[in-house]
Formats: C-alpha cells, sequence, structure tokens
C-alpha cells in the first residue's frame, strides 16, 4: 500500500465511478451533491494517489466543511500540504489529530512520510516504527521502515523489515525490488541468489522474482545465467522493459553487442525512449567499430539528456577513433565541463592532449586524474612516460615513486622506474627495484623490454632476472 493507497476499497468499481462523476459534475455544475464521509475520503485519497492535486483540495475543503472531526480528512490534508512542500503546516495538523487520537495507524503513516520528505529519517522510522502495533496489514510497514533504512544508508537493517515484509505478503513487489538493493548493498549476492531461487520454488510466476534473480547473478558476473533468467521475467510479462535492459546489459558484458543492441531496441516498443538506452547503444556500436553508428546513437542521448557526460565523452573519443581527433576535444571538455570530477575524463583528455602534442596540458590532465583518487595505477605509468618523452626524468622518477606508495604491491612500476634510474645512471638503485619487482611479479619482467628493448642486451639484467626463474 502505498503512501496516499486508495482502489475504492468497500465499494464497487462502478459505485466508485459513480460518486467520482457525481463530485465533479457538482464542481462543474455548482450543483449541491450529498457525500457521507466515507464517499468524500475515497475521493480524496483517489485524487492523491494520482497526484491531481487541484481537485484533491477540492475534495478536502469539501470533506473539512462538512465533516470537522473527520480525522482521516485531516490527515488526508495534512498528506496534501506536504506534497505542496508545507510540511511544517502538515505537521502541526498532525498534532492536532494526535491530541484527539493517538491510536491512528494513519496518523503515525503519515507524519512517518513527512518526515522521510523532510530528510529526518530517524523521526520518520519512530513514527513508522509507532504505527506498526496498529496496523492491520504490517508488511506496509515494513517496507516503509525497510525503505528509510535505505535512505539512512542502513542496507543491513532494511534487509531485516524488508524480509519481514516478504514473509507477511510474499506478493508485495516494493518489497521484492528493494531487498534485491539491500543484498547488493551489503555485498549478499549468493544470499540474493538462493532467497530468490527459493521465492521461485514457491511462486513460478513472479516477473520480479525472476527479474531479481537475474541481477543477483549479474552482480556475480554470471551473465549467462542472468539472461536466462530475464527471459523467464519476459516470458511471464513480455512488456517488462527493464528485464529487456538488463538482459541486453548482459549480452554486452558477453561481448554480444549485435544481440544487445536488439534486446535494448525491444525497450523502445514498451516505454518512452530513454537516453541512457541511446547511449548504451552508442557503446555497443563503438565496440563493433561502428563509430557512424555510435555516434547517432550518442547524440540521441545527448538530444533527450544534455547533461549526460557519458555521451558527450563517447562522441568524443569516437570521434577520435575517426582520425578527427581536434573535433573530438570538443566533445571531451564538454564532459569534463558537466562532470569535473570524474577521474575517467581527465584520463582521455589527457591522452588526447598528448596525441596533439599538448605536453603541458597533458600533464596538468593526468595531475588532475591523480588529484581525484583514479582507482587504478595505469596513470602513474602512462604520466611518468609522458614525463620521460618529454624530457623531464626526474619528475618521471619522482612521479613513479609516488605511485609505488599508493599501490606498494604493483610490480610495474617498480619494473618501470627501475628503467628510468638507469637512464639517471643509478644502475644500483635501478637493480635493487627490478628485483624487488621479481619478487613481487616474476612473470611481468617482460615490461622491462616492452618499455626498453634495448636492454635485452645488458648481461647483468638477463642474470637478475634468470636468478629468479622457477
Amino acid at each position: 500500500m502505498s503512501e496516499f493507497d486508495n482502489d475504492g476499497e468497500g465499494l464497487s468499481d462502478r459505485e466508485f465511478e459513480e460518486i467520482l462523476k457525481r463530485f465533479e459534475d457538482m464542481l462543474s455544475n455548482g450543483s449541491p451533491q450529498f457525500f457521507d464521509a466515507d464517499d468524500i475520503e475515497e475521493v480524496i485519497d483517489y485524487y492523491l494517489q494520482w497526484a491531481n492535486y487541484d481537485l484533491a483540495k477540492k475534495a478536502i475543503d469539501y470533506g473539512m466543511e462538512r465533516y470537522p472531526f473527520s480525522s482521516i480528512i485531516k490527515i488526508r490534508y495534512a498528506q496534501y500540504l506536504s506534497s505542496q512542500h508545507y510540511t511544517h503546516e502538515a505537521l502541526n495538523m498532525l498534532n492536532e489529530v494526535e491530541q484527539i487520537e493517538k491510536n491512528n495507524f494513519e496518523l503515525y503513516m503519515a507524519r512517518g512520510y513527512i518526515y522521510s520528505q523532510m530528510g529526518l529519517g530517524e523521526q520518520a522510522i519512530e513514527n513508522f516504527k509507532n504505527a506498526s502495533p496498529l496496523a492491520e496489514q504490517k508488511d506496509e510497514v515494513y517496507v516503509a521502515l525497510g525503505v528509510e533504512f535505505l535512505n539512512e544508508d542502513k542496507p543491513h537493517d532494511a534487509l531485516y523489515y524488508l524480509k519481514k515484509a516478504i514473509k507477511l505478503n510474499p506478493k508485495n513487489e516494493i518489497a521484492l525490488n528493494e531487498l534485491s538493493l539491500c543484498f547488493d548493498l551489503t555485498g549478499r549476492a549468493d544470499e540474493s541468489i538462493s532467497f530468490f531461487e527459493e521465492y521461485i520454488d514457491n511462486h513460478p510466476y513472479s516477473y520480479f522474482a525472476w527479474f531479481n534473480l537475474g541481477l543477483g547473478y549479474g552482480r556475480l558476473g554470471l551473465f549467462e545465467k542472468a539472461i536466462e533468467a530475464y527471459d523467464y521475467a519476459l516470458a511471464i510479462n513480455e512488456v517488462f522493459s527493464s528485464a529487456y535492459f538488463n538482459k541486453a546489459n548482459s549480452l554486452a558484458q558477453l561481448n554480444r553487442f549485435e544481440e544487445a543492441i536488439e534486446v535494448y531496441k525491444e525497450t523502445f516498443k514498451y516505454e518512452d525512449k530513454e537516453p541512457t538506452t541511446f547511449y548504451y547503444i552508442g557503446e555497443c556500436y563503438e565496440n563493433l567499430n561502428r563509430f557512424e553508428e555510435a555516434l547517432v546513437n550518442y547524440n540521441k542521448c545527448v538530444k533527450l539528456d544534455p547533461a549526460n557526460a557519458d555521451a558527450w565523452l563517447g562522441i568524443g573519443v569516437v570521434l577520435d577513433a575517426m582520425n578527427r581527433i581536434t573535433e573530438g576535444v570538443h566533445y571531451i571538455k564538454k564532459a569534463i565541463e558537466i562532470n569535473p570530477n570524474e577521474p575517467e575524463y581527465w584520463y582521455v583528455f589527457a591522452e588526447i592532449q598528448e596525441k596533439l602534442g599538448f605536453i603541458e596540458e597533458a600533464a596538468m590532465a593526468f595531475q588532475r586524474v591523480i588529484e581525484l583518487d583514479y582507482p587504478d595505477y595505469d596513470v602513474w605509468l602512462d604520466y611518468s612516460k609522458l614525463l620521460h618523452q618529454g624530457g623531464y626524468l626526474v619528475e618521471a622518477i619522482n612521479t613513479l615513486n609516488e605511485g609505488i606508495k599508493k599501490f606498494p604491491d604493483v610490480a610495474e612500476l617498480y619494473y618501470r622506474v627501475g628503467i628510468l634510474l638507469l637512464d639517471d645512471h643509478k644502475r644500483k638503485e635501478s637493480l635493487y627495484l627490478f628485483e624487488r619487482a621479481l619478487e613481487i611479479d616474476y612473470g611481468k619482467h617482460n615490461e622491462i623490454f616492452e618499455y626498453a628493448p634495448v636492454l635485452k642486451n645488458d648481461a647483468e639484467i638477463l642474470s637478475l632476472i634468470s636468478t629468479f626463474k622457477k
């Protein structure tokens, strides 16, 4: 049940439609009509549920005028006020209700949602817990608690309550979906799979469960199994666009780009064309070296979502691949402008500047990559290579030494600094570092000769390597 849940419970669809029509006729022609408190509550609920706030307010005004002591109508008024961002007025209204009726389930749920809207998680959780002993269907409360604990970055607590919700109501789709997220955030992909497999044994036609099973397999890199699970979800519900999208993602992970493109396109039959989908289609075409088609789709993405920095970057990278490098720079800069704190963008920019021969600009970009805590060691290799080839030997060595502090177990950094120390006429230090690198990873010793082929004739280095050969 949602915050404004109402589906005409207690009334048949036809009866509710007649009440709704009478209410709207009254508004349009001004002829007075009588609605009892239950009927007007149903009307208010309907308008709130469908976010028709103008008509909701008119129904509330009618109810407040004729039933000024109705707690439910006051609670709905508070919900309306919160929807219009008058949260303090909404809370005051609920406080009035509490003075008269302390054991009202709706009161605590409404107040919990308002506190959640205000970002006051602890107060929201307190109110949801107060609602729990008053609830007829506790799964609604457990879902609210689960979602709020997720908002508070407490996925383990969220997992506890969402499991309780599923136990009470196995068909609660919100709980199922949020539960999948909790398994992900708590690093319990294996448990996710066993949970949804067991759930499917009891509810084999739940397409949400098959979908979430697919997510679990995907998180473990089991993309073939993920695709199979998404196919089951689609067999049950062929218009389930999210299953098409995630199936396409899994196909792309398996480098089955042609198939992925076709499945991404399937989503357009069942939902509005999403910019992200065009981005992923573009990425697939890029991986197939079909650059013109990649450009078409990246451009469709940014037309729908000009703030999609990844797509602007994609355009730049593809133009570079098409030997239109000077054009590409503009688009890479656009990506950085949108998201200046993404190290990957600066890395691409550095490489482009290096290709264009702008060494200082490339160096500044590499420095920015490092400042933004790029997670891999390769930036230190690439930056030091730029400096070394630009004649900045000492700076290149210092850069590698900084990289070693950050990645003390990466042999490639030791091999590289060893080479540069030879250039700096520091053979003893160089051999020491080669020895350290060989201890860490003998198998990577060809890094020496790939970077400096001339060292294949260095007897002392060859002798050192041979001592580590197993």
